[in-house]
């Protein structure tokens, strides 16, 4: 009788502890206000290791390359040459190389550090509306909306920036409200009457731009978190089913997917600043 009572306990405990993917980000602790989220904590490390890694290369610097530099060197020599199948210039691919390669490097590492072992399994259990709920310490950076959502702000606003620097503000402005196209109508009005219509059109049809703007926010940001949050949802199934071996392959097949979505984003990035620093007609 008491072991059927034992059994019982922990069968009502074993219930009370629970843990679901969230689409948003669990709070782990928290300074008044400000809450830290597991994403969060996962992001700061990325930039952590990101940070070692970057000062050790730099003073490990030499002339004439070997080990370790080699492969750096050669990494961002194919990525300059996809950059310039893109940009049509190596000097705009220098430019934007920093930005859009740093994009990459932290898209990717946010990825694959959500596959690393104790990444959504080692956390704490606390108390929630009467309930025991498992929150993990760690949970990929890129599987949370806030995350991608700011990458994709940062890498439009920036492409935004370029493009007035590269133009001017005058006629930046003018590709998205074509106030040119309006002065035109006077001087042209009597060798063509139909610009009375045709300019007033070409003026509004850059506000369109103003919402393909947004659109390039949330695709970037919903793409991204979507494919990665899939993912994360897809290897627990596998582990709930058979944790040895079965989630093996999807594991792989997520490495895959997180290379994928990293260049694919850093690619966007770079196509948005090469779009937004040429002139209209180029």
């Amino acid at each position: 009788m008491s072991n059927q009572n034992e059994t019982h306990n922990l069968a009502e405990v074993h219930e009370e502890i629970v843990h679901e993917h969230t689409l948003f980000a669990e709070p782990i602790f928290n300074f008044g206000d400000f809450y830290i989220t597991n994403s969060l904590m996962n992001s700061w490390l990325v930039v952590l290791i990101v940070l070692a890694i970057s000062l050790s290369l730099k003073f490990r610097v030499k002339s004439i390359p070997k080990g370790i530099q080699n492969i750096f060197e050669m990494i961002i020599e194919k990525f300059l040459e996809i950059f310039d199948s893109i940009t049509g210039s190596r000097n705009r691919s220098l430019k934007f190389f920093p930005l859009v390669f740093s994009f990459f490097i932290f898209i990717l590492l946010s990825n694959w550090m959500g596959l690393l072992p104790g990444v959504g399994s080692v956390g704490q259990v606390v108390s929630e509306h009467g309930h025991k709920v498992f929150v993990p310490y760690f949970r990929g950076g890129t599987a949370d909306l806030n995350t991608t959502l700011a990458l994709a702000i940062i890498g439009v606003v920036a492409s935004h920036i370029f493009g007035v620097v590269a133009l001017g503000l005058w006629n930046y402005f003018n590709k998205f409200v074509n106030i040119k196209a309006f002065l035109e109508i006077p001087s042209k009005i009597m060798k063509d009457p139909a610009i009375i219509i045709v300019n007033p059109i070409k003026a509004f049809v850059g506000l369109i731009e103003i919402v393909g703007e947004a659109a390039k926010v949330a695709s970037l940001s919903f793409r991204l978190f979507g494919n990665i949050f899939a993912g994360e949802v897809l290897l627990a199934s596998m582990s709930a089913i058979l944790a040895f071996g079965l989630p093996i392959p999807f594991m792989f097949l997520e490495i895959i997917v997180g290379l994928i979505q990293a260049l694919i984003f850093a690619m966007l990035i770079l196509a948005y600043l090469t779009m937004n620093t040429s002139l209209e007609e180029h």
